[in-house]
């Protein structure tokens, strides 16, 4: 009792071989997680100790990476929670981001964290295969499926066995390829090509996309019953410029990934090279930031990163989006800036009112207002 006093977390077996069902009742009433008696059934216990050793990777709010993850944001630490949850069962995932937010790391995180970890994980570009080979990418062939076909070839699918297959960039495939991808999700089995033998299919299937599909689908672009498929599970990863307060940690990561890449004793960055990259929008979101720490830490010849290290576009853009100079200010009217911003806003969030009043600090009805004010409304 004492011990669990002063330890929530820790797990506690009390192994004895004076074993009751009453001193077990007292020992789990007092904070124990497990009673087992003696002879002790060693299966037993290895197994107990598996499942608690497993646990440690379960989702915890008080870590700032989790999964390969780096974060401490709100929205990231929701991911995370998300992660955690999804990854215990088999369903099939849609993971939703813009370009360089890390979709195919939340994708392997999900992997590493479900019982198909110790099974391959197989990541397919949809985007990079041409129609034609379509097919042949996933299921593979028989020999003299083809002109050139010499040989028997595995398709991605049965690569992936019983792990994990990522799809991404589902949104570029084709509805002709969607419709093959549609028919071996619903069947679970699958012919290679040239071949007449049914393979069943084994993985998990895990999409992404940089896309909106439900826009897709109400333009007949991407088939509705294939987006019902594999959207059993959305996950949505918040862009680099909608949480910034995690950007000093991943430079931080970035700092000591590339510097030991590189054989250099670089320790920190400066605070206006870090003010500049706070300032920053990241269009290219955490693909971007990390491009630009490995530029930094090549060019930087001292122990400190500073803002001349940086790529010049970052500043150079940072100072064009956020200074105005004192002619500028003197000749624009209040109201005049105050559309300006929330335009800018407007336009950098797709016109969704609801993210853009978050990001302006005020109510969604507030915003609308101002909106119709100014003339911005549909």
């Amino acid at each position: 009792m004492f011990f669990r006093e002063r330890d929530k977390i820790t797990p506690f077996i009390i192994i004895t071989a004076y074993g009751s069902i009453n001193g077990a009742v007292e020992a789990l009433h007092k904070g124990a997680n497990h009673y087992i008696p003696k002879p002790i059934d060693f299966d037993n216990l290895l197994k107990i100790l598996s499942f608690y050793i497993e646990k440690q990777e379960d989702y915890d709010d008080s870590k700032e990476e989790f999964a390969g993850i780096i974060g401490r944001s709100k929205k990231i630490k929701e991911l995370f929670h998300e992660i955690s949850i999804v990854s215990k069962s088999d369903a099939t995932v849609l993971i939703e981001g813009e370009s360089g937010t890390g979709k195919e790391l939340v994708a392997r995180a999900i992997h590493k964290l479900s019982k198909r970890a110790e099974n391959p994980f197989i990541a397919v570009n949809c985007s990079a295969i041409p129609l034609e080979l379509f097919e042949n990418e996933l299921f593979g062939h028989e020999k003299g499926a083809y002109t050139g076909a010499i040989g028997r070839e595995v398709g991605k699918i049965e690569l992936a066995g019983e792990g994990t297959l990522f799809l991404d960039e589902v949104g570029e495939l084709s509805l002709v390829a969607q419709a093959k991808l549609l028919r071996v999700l619903q069947e679970k089995e699958f012919f290679r090509v040239g071949g007449t033998k049914l393979i069943p299919m084994k993985c998990r299937i895990i999409c992404a996309t940089n896309r909106n599909l439900e826009e897709m689908v109400e333009k007949k672009e991407f088939r509705e019953d294939l987006f019902y498929r594999i959207n059993v599970v959305h996950l949505k990863i918040p862009p680099l410029r909608e949480r910034k307060e995690d950007i000093p940690l991943l430079v931080n990561h970035f700092l000591n990934k590339f510097s030991k890449q590189n054989e250099k004793q670089i320790y920190a960055i400066d605070d206006t090279a870090l003010d500049v990259l706070m300032e920053y929008n990241w269009p290219g979101n955490v693909r971007e930031l990390e491009n630009a720490i490995e530029r930094a830490v090549v060019m930087c010849q001292e122990g400190i990163i500073k803002k001349e290290h940086l790529p010049p576009r970052i500043f150079r853009e940072t100072k064009n989006e956020n200074e105005l100079s004192f002619g500028e200010l003197s000749t624009t009217n209040l109201l005049e800036l105050e559309k300006k911003l929330i335009l800018k806003v407007l336009e950098e969030e797709n016109w969704n009112q609801t993210k853009t009043a978050e990001r302006l600090g005020i109510s969604r009805k507030q915003l609308r207002t101002k909106m119709k004010n100014f003339g911005l409304l549909p």
